[in-house]
């Protein structure tokens, strides 16, 4: 599938039924567009199935929930609709988005609760996320934004409006040549890329930051599960900027990333080793079981 993501062939599922893909559009003031009220989900498909797939209908589900949308549809039928749009698209490997988000009503300002929420699943071939990164390791910017408080945003919600800086972290990385951009939390502790998780090795332990302040990716919770069945100690904790330097080696995780090897992030480098290279093997046979 090639061009514009608004000009392809296909179909998408819409608030409960199949349209042609160029047909799947929504009104100009339509709310989220103007107040980020959209919460979406990231899954990959693997040899016609789709990786923990109900647990991401889940969290989308707790999304809408904690941006106070009542979602229209229930687990089951967020993940029935997502097999019927591979289906609809003779997908057996593919990247899968599903999108809930506060439509137009008669509501134009920022309470909306009598306009409908509404829900969309496309499905698409996407190879790896950071090209040739994935095998010979990303170069990370140090993004000049902070993660905020968890007192300020919802945090654990997968939201639309929290990507902002991420967007902007990743063009000004991206004008640097970097493949992506390292976040520290509002208190100045390693934090997260702009769309995955880190991990640090040092010896034969792991680290990587305590997942209270940001998203703690579904791909993170795999790794971590699959690095203690191996045996290996992971320390969740918090981590400092300057801690960087005595680290060995470094990935990233995520739907999109899968397991990313890190190169370098800012002036820090690391190897891409032995501990990275197993880890992910691993996921890559886990995901295609």
């Amino acid at each position: 599938m090639a061009g514009a993501y608004d000009d392809r062939d296909g179909k998408i599922w819409l608030d409960g039924k199949l349209v042609d893909w160029r047909e799947a559009n929504v009104h100009i003031l339509t709310h989220a567009l103007h107040y980020a009220s959209s919460v979406f989900e990231g899954e990959r498909c693997y040899s016609g199935k789709i990786f923990k797939g109900h647990e991401h209908s889940l969290r989308l589900i707790e999304s809408a929930r904690l941006l106070d949308m009542p979602s229209p549809h229930t687990a089951e039928e967020i993940d029935a609709a997502k097999e019927e749009v591979l289906r609809a698209n003779n997908l057996t490997d593919a990247y899968v988005r599903a999108v809930m988000w506060r439509g137009s009503g008669p509501e134009m300002g920022v309470s909306a609760k009598g306009n409908p929420v509404r829900m969309a699943v496309a499905a698409w071939e996407w190879g790896s996320y950071y090209g040739d990164a994935k095998w010979q390791g990303a170069k990370l910017d140090v993004a000049k934004w902070k993660r905020p408080s968890p007192d300020t945003i919802p945090t654990a919600a997968k939201a639309a409006g929290l990507y902002m800086i991420c967007t902007m972290s990743k063009h000004a990385a991206e004008a640097k040549g970097c493949s992506d951009a390292l976040f520290m939390d509002w208190e100045g502790y390693v934090a997260e890329a702009t769309g995955a998780n880190i991990f640090f090795t040092k010896g034969n332990e792991i680290h990587t930051p305590l997942a209270d302040r940001f998203l703690n990716g579904i791909t993170r919770q795999t790794v971590i599960e699959l690095l203690k069945d191996s045996g290996l100690t992971v320390h969740e904790r918090r981590i400092k900027p300057e801690e960087l330097a005595d680290f060995d080696e470094c990935w990233l995780t995520g739907t999109a990333a899968e397991i990313t090897p890190v190169a370098q992030i800012g002036d820090w480098h690391f190897t891409i080793g032995e501990t990275t290279r197993k880890i992910a093997e691993r996921y890559e046979s886990l995901v295609r079981e």
